[in-house]
């Protein structure tokens, strides 16, 4: 199998190249304005783009589009930006997909529902409630409508190994080897399924080489609020310093809207893989300290 995974520097994209590469397939991975060792420079936006790699001589049978702007508030005031990034991107990357014949993988989130009767099933009624959610949805269904054999997978709250270390868990745990002093102003109202990238690596692995098609929601074996999400790490740090704020999302006044129910239910894929094993935040700090 040949895979080129766009947005590969990032902490989904490089855990699928890790992966990808570790179970033989060949697979190039491309960053834009983060660089890495084993990434080469792609710009979605703009295709034509001298420096760009060769996908189409390189002739891909995926696409792995990984790529994303998941700054949720300053997509809401940066509308245009937003869709450039989300949209036109996936636009761009359909097209090169077309072209080589590929089939394509969508990151997608739970953005897309409302949150209020979440956890949510593949087939749920969709609400976006802000530009971010509006945006992904769209390309999330660009995907499906125009490239045969589609996947699309729904993730939230990622957390896991990254070369940057900027998700969430992975800063809290950081800050804690260095024992510095944690301050965080959480919501206690907003509810996921958080999943580790190694998690949807594996998954989307499996789902490419048994020729899967379609939306599966994926997600770890936890459900919790953002509260209990930190609160289950600092728990690994007995020595830790910190001042934690529980407070609720509409105190929090944030440019964009949350869904609060949110997360998964992901008997889709459980169902078919039934000794798929996902890991949670548990097993995750363990092997990092």
């Amino acid at each position: 199998m040949k895979v080129f995974i766009s947005g590969a520097s990032g902490l989904v994209g490089s855990n699928c190249l890790r992966h990808f590469t570790e179970q033989g397939w060949h697979v190039v991975g491309s960053y834009f304005s983060f660089q890495t060792d084993d990434t080469v420079f792609y710009n979605t936006l703009i295709p034509d783009h001298p420096e760009n790699f060769d996908v189409a001589a390189f002739a891909p049978d995926v696409i792995v589009h990984c790529g994303a702007l998941t700054h949720v508030d300053y997509c809401e005031t940066h509308e245009e930006e937003s869709y450039e990034q989300t949209v036109q991107s996936t636009i761009n990357l359909v097209q090169l997909a077309q072209a080589c014949k590929a089939r394509m993988v969508y990151i997608s989130t739970d953005y897309v529902f409302d949150g209020t009767d979440g956890p949510y099933r593949e087939d749920a009624t969709f609400n976006p409630l802000c530009i971010y959610a509006r945006h992904k949805l769209e390309a999330e269904q660009l995907v499906l409508k125009n490239i045969p054999d589609s996947l699309v997978l729904r993730v939230t709250n990622v957390y896991g190994n990254e070369l940057r270390g900027k998700n969430f868990v992975a800063r809290i745990i950081d800050q804690c080897k260095k024992n510095q002093k944690l301050t965080l102003k959480l919501p206690y109202d907003q509810y996921a399924s958080p999943a580790n990238a190694w998690d949807i690596a594996r998954a989307m692995f499996v789902l490419l080489r048994d020729g899967k098609t379609g939306v599966y929601n994926i997600g770890g074996t936890d459900y919790m609020n953002r509260v209990e999400l930190a609160l289950r790490v600092l728990s690994y740090f007995p020595d830790a310093a910190y001042d934690l704020l529980p407070i609720s999302t509409a105190e929090m006044k944030q440019p964009a809207a949350r869904p609060l129910l949110g997360g998964f239910v992901k008997m889709k894929f459980s169902n078919e893989y039934p000794d798929f094993l996902f890991g949670n935040i548990d097993s995750y700090v363990r092997t990092q300290i």
